[in-house]
Formats: C-alpha cells, sequence, structure tokens
C-alpha cells in the first residue's frame, strides 16, 4: 500500500488551524452542556489529533459514506462521541446542528455512543470498551482479504481492499481482554493496514491508571508483533502526521501510535483530572475554558464562518479525489474484468438459483449429528457462495464450524510462500470474544461474509459481541456445537444448560436449533437469503445451536417443503385421530418426540409431534398460522428441551409440562446422562401420561 496520504495538504495556518480545533472541542462541550449528561474529556484532548487526521489522511466522500474504497474509522472509547459527531458535521456528512443540539435525546441522530446504522459516516457501534478496536482488526483482516481475492493487479489505493483501518482507543479499551485477545490476533495475522492511536491520557473514572494499570504498552504491543510509535504530542500535528504517514508505509504490521494527550484540555479545573472524563463541565467552567481558549462565551454550538468555508471545501476536495478514484477503478475494471465481476458478485450477496436444492440435496433422512451436517454445508458453500469465510476458536477438528479444506487457509499457517490472505479458513485461536468481535467486523467491511464456531458453552465467552451483532444487525453466522448435556464425559463446565434460553431472548438474532440435516441447511439457506434480501429473513445475526451426537433423520409428512423449517415450527408427525397432547420439540429431542409418540401410541394416547428449529421465527407468522401447527383448543403441549427449556414454556401454559433440565449436568457417558435425567422414550412418555 502507498505511504501517501490521503489527500492534499490542507492548511497551514496555525490561526486557523487553532479556530477549527476550538469548534470542535466547545461542539462537544455545549452538546454535553445541554444534554446535561455525557463525556467531554477525550472529546477536548483529541480535538487537533482528530482533525488532523480526517483532514489530511483519512480518505473518505462525505456524499457516499457508503463508498466501497474508502478508509474505516472506528472510535473505540465510543463515549467520546462528540468527537465523531463534529467532525462528520463539519465534513459535510448528512448531521446537521440540530442533530448536534439533539445530542442524547430520544429519536437523534446523535446518540450517547455511535450507532452504526443510526447515523451516516458512523462504521459501527462502539462504547463497550475494547469492542471497536476488536471489531476493526475484522475490518482491516477483511480488506487485506478482498485485495488479495477480488483486487486483481492495478494502482494500490484505487482498487478494492486497499483502504487503512484507522482508529482511536483508549486506556480503557486497552485493559479490556478483549482487545488483548484482537491485537494479538491482528500481530499474528500482520494486518499492516490496521493503524490505531491510544489516547494515552494516564486517566480513568475512579483516578489515575497507575492505580491499576502498570504494564508498559508499548512493550506489550511490540511483543504482540505491533509496529509502535512511543510518545506523540497530541497537540503536534505536525509530528502526529509524520506518524501516520511511518504507520502507513509498514506494510507487515499493525501499527500503534502512542498520542500523549491531555483530557479535558482548555477547562481549567478539570484538565488532566478523573473529573473530566464524564459529565458536562458546567456553567462556570464552561465560561472558564471558553474565556481562555478565546471561544466566545454568548451563544453555543458555534461554527465560525472561515471554519465552515474550510471544511465545506476540504469536503469538496475529498470528493473530487474519490471521483478520481473512481475514474482509476473503472480503468481497473476493464483490465480485471473477472476480478471486478467476482468482487461484484460477492458486495452484491448475488446467490445461485438453486442454492435451496443445493443443500438439502441427500441430507434428507440422513442419519449424523447436525455439526456434522453443517460440515458438509458448509463444504457446499465453499463453491456456491464464494465470499463466505470463518473459522473457529482452535476447535475446526471438532466441526465448530469445520474448516472448508479446498478454500485455503487465511493467516501464517496458509504455508510458506502462499498469500496469507488468499484463503478463506480462519484460524481464530483460542480467542471466543475477539473472534466474534473480528467476524462482526468482516460482516461490516461489506465484502465478506463471516461465520464464527465454537461450543455452545463458550458462547458465554462471546456474549458481548453477539449482543453488539444484533444491535448493528450485522451479517454474522454464529455457529455453536455440542449443544446440550449431551456432550457427555467433559461435564457440566462443558454442557450448556441455559445458554439457549438466554441468547433466543436477546432482541434482533435469529436461533435455530435444527433436528436433522434439512433443518441444518434451511438454517445456512435463511441466513444467506436474508443478508441477499430475497427470503423472509430479516437483516441481523444468525446462530446455529448443534449436536455433537448423532441423531436419525426424520421422516416427514408427504406435504413438507423445506422452507417450512422457516416458519419457525411445523407438525412432522400426526394421529389419525384428533390428537390427545402435543409433543413439542427442537433439536435432539425432535427425534426423542418421535419414539416418545410411538411409546403413548402403545399405551392409547394419541400425540402430534412438532419441532420448533426457531422459537423467534414461529412467533412471527400469524395467529392462523400457529394455531394450525399448536392449536389453542385446549390439547395439552408437552415442550422437551436438554436445557432449562424456559423460553418453551410460552407455548404449553402456566400449569403446562417442560421435560427440561432443572440443574446443571454431570460427567458421564450420553446415555447415560439421557437415563439419569429423563431424556429416553420411556421416561417421556410416563412423564406425558401422568401430565394428561
Amino acid at each position: 500500500m502507498t505511504a501517501s496520504t490521503s489527500s492534499a495538504a490542507g492548511t497551514d495556518d496555525p490561526q486557523l488551524l487553532e479556530q477549527i480545533e476550538n469548534t470542535i472541542r466547545f461542539l462537544a462541550v455545549d452538546a454535553v452542556e445541554r444534554a446535561g449528561i455525557g463525556h467531554v474529556g477525550a472529546a477536548m484532548a483529541l480535538a487537533a489529533s482528530a482533525f488532523e487526521l480526517w483532514d489530511n489522511h483519512l480518505r473518505f466522500d462525505p456524499r457516499d459514506p457508503a463508498w466501497p474504497l474508502r478508509d474505516r474509522f472506528v472510535l473505540s472509547n465510543g463515549h467520546a462521541s462528540m468527537l465523531q459527531y463534529a467532525l462528520l458535521h463539519l465534513f459535510g456528512y448528512d448531521l446537521t446542528l440540530d442533530d448536534i443540539a439533539k445530542f442524547r435525546q430520544l429519536g437523534s441522530r446523535t446518540p450517547g455512543h455511535p450507532e452504526y446504522g443510526e447515523t451516516a459516516g458512523v462504521e459501527l457501534t462502539t462504547g463497550p470498551l475494547g469492542q471497536g478496536f476488536a471489531h476493526g482488526v475484522g475490518m482491516a483482516l477483511a480488506a487485506k482479504m478482498t485485495g488479495s481475492q477480488f483486487g486483481g493487479t492495478g494502482d494500490d489505493r484505487d482498487r478494492p481492499g486497499q483502504h487503512f483501518v484507522y482508529g482511536f482507543v483508549g486506556d480503557g479499551c486497552l485493559m479490556e481482554g478483549v482487545a488483548s485477545e484482537a491485537a494479538s490476533f491482528a500481530g499474528a495475522h500482520a494486518l499492516g493496514n490496521l493503524i490505531y492511536v491510544y489516547d494515552d491520557n494516564s486517566i480513568t473514572i475512579d483516578g489515575g491508571t497507575d492505580i491499576t494499570f502498570s504494564e508498559s504498552v508499548p512493550a506489550r504491543f511490540a511483543s504482540y508483533g505491533w509496529h509502535v510509535i512511543d510518545a506523540v504530542d497530541g497537540q503536534d500535528r505536525a509530528g502526529f502526521s509524520r506518524a501516520l504517514v511511518e504507520a502507513r508505509a509498514e506494510s507487515d504490521r499493525p501499527t500503534l501510535i502512542v498520542l500523549k494527550t491531555l483530557i479535558g484540555r482548555g477547562a481549567p479545573n478539570f484538565e488532566g483530572r478523573n473529573k473530566a472524563h464524564g459529565g458536562p463541565l458546567g456553567p462556570e467552567e464552561t465560561k472558564l475554558a471558553k474565556e481562555g481558549l478565546g471561544w466566545p462565551t454568548e451563544g453555543d454550538l458555534l461554527v465560525p464562518d472561515a471554519v465552515r468555508a474550510y471544511c465545506d471545501e476540504r469536503a469538496e476536495v475529498k470528493h473530487a479525489e474519490r471521483e478520481a478514484s473512481d475514474a482509476k477503478l473503472a480503468a481497473w475494471r476493464e483490465a480485471n474484468a473477472d476480478a471486478a465481476a467476482c468482487w461484484d458478485t460477492a458486495r452484491g450477496r448475488s446467490l445461485p438459483s438453486d442454492l435451496v436444492e443445493n443443500l438439502v440435496d441427500g441430507l434428507d433422512g440422513a442419519k449424523n449429528a447436525t455439526r456434522k451436517h453443517s460440515q458438509t454445508v458448509l463444504e457446499r458453500l465453499a463453491d456456491l457462495v464464494p465470499y463466505m469465510t470463518g473459522g473457529s476458536a482452535d476447535l475446526a477438528g471438532s466441526a465448530a464450524p469445520p474448516i472448508v479444506k479446498s478454500a485455503g487457509i487465511v493467516g501464517p499457517a496458509a504455508g510458506e510462500g502462499v498469500d496469507p490472505f488468499a484463503g478463506r479458513n480462519i484460524h481464530f485461536g483460542v480467542r471466543e470474544h475477539a473472534m466474534g468481535a473480528i467476524a462482526n467486523g468482516i460482516g461490516l467491511d461489506g465484502t465478506f461474509l463471516p461465520y464464527c464456531g465454537t461450543f455452545m458453552i463458550f458462547s458465554d465467552y462471546m456474549r458481548p459481541s453477539i449482543r453488539l451483532a444484533a444491535l448493528q444487525k450485522a451479517p454474522t453466522l454464529f455457529v455453536f456445537t455440542h449443544d446440550s448435556i449431551f456432550v457427555g464425559e467433559d461435564g457440566p463446565t462443558h454442557q450448556p444448560v441455559e445458554q439457549i434460553d438466554s441468547l433466543r431472548v436477546m432482541p434482533g438474532i435469529t436461533v435455530f436449533r435444527p433436528a436433522d440435516g434439512v433443518e441444518t441447511a434451511m438454517a445456512y439457506a435463511y441466513y444467506l437469503k436474508a443478508v441477499a434480501g430475497e427470503g423472509p429473513g430479516k437483516p441481523g445475526p444468525i446462530l446455529l445451536s448443534l449436536t455433537r451426537q448423532g441423531l436419525p433423520g426424520l421422516e416427514r409428512p408427504a406435504g413438507f417443503v423445506p422452507e417450512d423449517v422457516w416458519k419457525g415450527a411445523y407438525v412432522v408427525s400426526d394421529p389419525d385421530a384428533r390428537p390427545d397432547v402435543i409433543l413439542l420439540a427442537t433439536g435432539s429431542e425432535v427425534s426423542l418426540a418421535v419414539e416418545a409418540a410411538s411409546e403413548l401410541a402403545g399405551s392409547g394416547v394419541q400425540a402430534r409431534v412438532v419441532s420448533m428449529p426457531s422459537v423467534e421465527l414461529f412467533l412471527e407468522q400469524s395467529d392462523a398460522e400457529q394455531d394450525a401447527v399448536l392449536p389453542d383448543d385446549g390439547t395439552p403441549i408437552v415442550a422437551i428441551e436438554a436445557g432449562r427449556g424456559e423460553t418453551l414454556r410460552r407455548f404449553v401454559g402456566r400449569r403446562g409440562l417442560v421435560i427440561g433440565m432443572e440443574s446443571f449436568g454431570a460427567s458421564a457417558p450420553y446415555g447415560d446422562l439421557a437415563k439419569h435425567f429423563g431424556f429416553t422414550a420411556k421416561s417421556v412418555a410416563e412423564r406425558v401420561k401422568a401430565a394428561v
């Protein structure tokens, strides 16, 4: 990648630069003052360096925030959101002063922390510290892979995947474990397109960082394999600019620029103190700060005419550069027609018209663990969806998710002499939390579709990243295996009991617990078609809950079509007469319910069996469609799930029976566990007869 700056140099007029810096600073102060809540300290400290980055280095077009060749900007310390909002407003994004005046108010485009999809120019949702750091690593990885797999040949800056990821990170970000996981991954994968600026102000909410944060951050990041540029003065624009140029010239290592700043700069009784972190300055301190920096004390949210004119001009320069870049991209397209077509296919999320048929082929009636069915589907997707990428947290051998071997490996394991970004199988290492965030970042970049996986129990380690995927409607596929007590001998530490219930109640995520190969394939198809805008699904993450143990293939009624899985629940079997009871089951317990229904029939009890692969999708159906599967006519409904099963209780009623887990599991072969905890056909039948 080129080491040149992204745009023609801006002004070197120190008076104008100081005025711009103070405009950013006091837009933040005034907005927080109006809201009565917020964070001014970091915005006041970073105003000069943030403007230098945006003015002279960051590549973007305010008229088109989604321009594919833009650089990505990550504000990992998202509490400093007013810093980003001020920059977006000044450079002409669709964010007005009226929006800034409504900072943190209901329905505004300036929420307390940056939210992806709410504000033009915000690349990802940040706020939970360290998450932005890890998401940005995913964006940088996606860019590298895009450049290798779709970039063809041509001018470095004007073809796919040649952009940089810049970000600001704070002390809190670097204390969080997710940042450590992601930093280690970034160093190991030589992400030379990643440049993070560490706001080193030595302050946390509780006091100085020295009360708990004593390591050498530069040495720590150097040990991760990062290029570190230490001790850059946050007010030295020229020095910071040189550091950015040096960072871009380092193509084989991510860069950390250690920026020495003064939190709350300009507020005489707050600067350099922990109270500058959060809350408004208050009227008196605001007046003192403005007087000290020569800023008008009357009125608020001021943008001087000279500042407005300069930023408008710079926005036009950025747009002109984008047009010039697009002209070069057009020439590149002509010279690299095949690569360009593949890139367009990926970004357009194009799918084969016979996707469903390809995925379900041969799986009807097939006996296997659903994790093995998942492996079969992923192997097919290696060719059917060539822009799908992913991997597991050191569990590829356990198929969580399995490696698609034909697609090659990303990173140092690719092999000597092999492009480390030409593959699609990612070894995340034992870094579950970072894995989830990195996968989200890959999806938000816009070219590749990410999946990631581990054992269901370790979804607990990933929960903040899963939640952010749901908040951002990120197109991330979470593939979790070993999904019940039937993990067996590993014992209760590895046996999920409450996890699937807790994930089902999270807004914005669709959970599938498939019962066999057809349901597994259709869960993948639902995800892909939702992302492509072709199916019934809505944008957002999908989660698969898959078995370790083998399962029989289901026998379904003649009228069944694979798309019935997308209704969330359907009838697997029905007695000839009106059923006396309905057995509602998910995942591995559907085949158990079928066996129990046969056992009940021998006792004269007629049972309907219903498979519910997705609670969320079933609840989206009309009342009539739900009643056709689970009639509200007094017929008893019994739910069966080898977990807590509390999210199924709504279907059985307050006094209905849920055959689930009332405790943690135990260490034993899964057959013994089934007998001990009552998950055999005979045990289920006996409990059903007693209940109905």
